[in-house]
């Protein structure tokens, strides 16, 4: 397995295995989202993972965060924005391997602190958190009332 920082060339993969994690949106509309947002600038970054073959199995998606952070101590922090295995793959050291790539770029980028989140209903997401050394520090409810 090989982890790299997502380059030009790496985006359309990347609009796919999102689109796993995502289903609510297209691989296009993936693919404009990545375009817009891996663009060169320091605030955010994507890391894939490779199997022997060369396929992508894996992503994990980063930002910098300077706003409050639900759980966090520190700004700005790095955030865990996605993380996701194929299938096939998990419980391998994938999801490891691309979280210690979103650390190291994390605190190359002057953070003490990885924060992510996970939907309340999302236990398999809690479980890999938990796997992967986050503490739990929180629970929100969000809502809205429309206007």
């Amino acid at each position: 397995m090989h982890i790299h920082a997502c380059g030009a060339g790496d985006l359309d993969e990347l609009a796919v295995l999102r689109t796993q994690l995502w289903p609510d949106s297209s691989v296009a509309e993936h693919r404009a989202d990545v375009g817009e947002q891996y663009d060169g600038s320091t605030s955010a970054s994507a890391f894939l993972a490779r199997d022997e073959h060369g396929a992508a199995v894996g992503f994990g998606e980063v930002t910098l965060r300077h706003d409050y952070v639900n759980g966090c101590d520190t700004s700005p922090v790095a955030f865990l924005e996605g993380l996701f295995v194929i299938t096939t793959h998990r419980r391998r050291g994938v999801a490891r391997a691309l979280c210690a790539a979103v650390e190291a770029w994390g605190r190359g980028h002057g953070c003490t602190e990885l924060g992510s989140d996970a939907l309340l209903g999302n236990v398999n997401a809690q479980e890999m958190h938990a796997a992967l050394g986050f503490e739990e520090r929180e629970r929100v409810v969000c809502y809205r009332k429309m206007m």
